[in-house]
């Protein structure tokens, strides 16, 4: 049943107003309703929504007099009733019920949309009183048994009658050109069944009525060469605008080319270059510039560069500093003495063969392998940097002015002492240059 509590519960749930005259739409759809009661207190309703339960007479009504839209859609209806109170009701919606006569809809002066489809209207006289509802301008009678072609007549009477939609029933078949005919004898219609009724569609079924098929024939010839002629005249305009937009444009473009005359008097010829247009100075800067380009470079013409004198494109001073650093960092990097320096290597191998007697060679050799490889691990981005970076730039410079210092003899003197203080006495000295050494108790630079 529909009362008082059940509804303020349905109001809670869809968060409406639990003041019940502060709702202006109520949902009481699929809720298994079988009568209207108790909305007394919903005066200010305009949406009542009520399909969907399983009602079997309109009533109880009479304190919505603000509705403006009731669905009663798929209920168990059998007659249209108790509608007066509603004077302000514009959309009715009783489909899907068993309602046999249309009834009791003159009340409803502002009635502009009536859905009775799926019900089971038959004949004229079912109908007959929509002549007394001549606000109604959307009439859905869709899928009864409506059958007699003398229905027209009643529809020829409603006076706002825009849409209509009779799909479903045997009368379709029984109206010969049912949709020409329609179009002809419904004045307002806009919209028949499915598809619209377009201005020229009622033009070539008044041309039928009148004049038969040949009638139609010339008068949808008329409309479609109107059609083309004002696609036509869309084109032209289009058209002339683009040439008015165009001929400005060339306008400006000599008024531009006049004043670039004008100052350039003197010189003609630079002038008449001027005259040219944009697009002309373009394809002109191209072509110079392919001019330019127009040799060709193979790899057997570039010369050798091992033949190319360094010295014609340095300056003096950088030569100097090349001649002066280039020999060091040769040694470092290959770290192989020339032949030049074998004497060199001999005396300080005797030398240091004579000291090493009187010095442990296994604690030495030991030594100066970590200082070995202490010094390439220290020598390592100098020489990295000297095959990365080319001669000429900034930083080579800086390094090669700093290395311009006189260097350090690469052999010092190696003190000895008592072997009773071998552990206190120093082993080893650092060295400036790098130097190899070997663990078979010989030591070379």
């Amino acid at each position: 049943r529909m009362t008082k509590k059940i509804l303020l519960d349905i109001c809670k749930q869809q968060k409406l107003y639990w003041t019940p005259y502060l709702n202006d739409t109520l949902y009481l759809h699929y809720k298994g309703f079988d009568r209207l009661e108790n909305l007394e207190e919903y005066t200010g309703l305009k949406c009542l929504w009520l399909q969907c339960n399983g009602l079997r007479k309109i009533e109880n009504l009479e304190a919505q007099t603000e509705l403006r839209s009731l669905y009663l859609q798929l209920n168990l209806i059998e007659k249209i009733e108790n509608l007066e109170p509603l004077q302000k009701l514009d959309s009715l919606n009783i489909s899907n019920n068993y309602i046999r006569t249309i009834e009791n809809l003159s009340c409803l002066k502002v009635l502009q949309t009536l859905q009775i489809a799926h019900n089971k209207l038959r004949t004229v006289e079912d109908i007959q009183h929509l002549q007394e509802c001549p606000s109604i301008s959307v009439l859905d009678l869709s899928h009864n048994n409506l059958s007699d072609p003398s229905i027209v007549t009643i529809l020829e009477t409603m006076p706002n009658l825009h849409v209509l939609n009779l799909m479903g029933n045997e009368v379709i078949k029984k109206i010969a050109n049912y949709r020409k005919t329609l179009t002809v004898r419904l004045k307002q219609l806009t919209y028949l069944d499915d598809r619209p009724v377009f201005p020229k569609d009622r033009a070539c079924a008044e041309a039928w009525a009148v004049g038969g098929l040949e009638a139609e024939k010339a008068e949808r010839e008329k409309w479609e060469t109107r059609e083309r002629k004002k696609i036509q005249d869309s084109i032209d305009a289009l058209a002339a605008i683009r040439q008015r937009a165009e001929e400005k444009r060339r306008q400006k473009c000599m008024e531009g080319v006049a004043t670039d005359t004008l100052e350039d008097l003197p010189g003609q010829e630079a002038a008449t270059d001027k005259a040219m247009l944009p697009e002309r100075e373009d394809c002109a800067e191209t072509e110079q510039f392919k001019l330019e380009t127009l040799e060709k470079l193979y790899l057997d013409e570039l010369p050798d560069l091992e033949d190319v004198d360094v010295s014609e494109f340095l300056p003096e001073e950088e030569i100097l500093v090349q001649k002066q650093d280039c020999h060091p960092k040769i040694e470092i990097i290959s770290e192989v003495a020339n032949d030049n320096n074998s004497a060199l290597q001999e005396n300080n191998k005797s030398m240091l063969e004579n000291s090493v007697e009187e010095v442990p060679t296994a604690i030495f050799s030991n030594v100066c392998q970590n200082h070995k490889e202490h010094e390439k691990e220290h020598l390592r981005p100098l020489l990295e940097s000297l095959f990365t970076e080319p001669d000429s730039s900034e930083r080579y410079l800086k390094i090669k002015d700093k290395e311009v210092a006189p260097l350090k003899p690469l052999i010092e003197e190696v003190i000895t002492e008592p072997k009773d203080h071998l552990l206190l006495s120093p082993v080893c000295h650092q060295p400036d240059d790098p130097s190899s050494w070997e663990e078979d108790g010989k030591i070379t630079v």
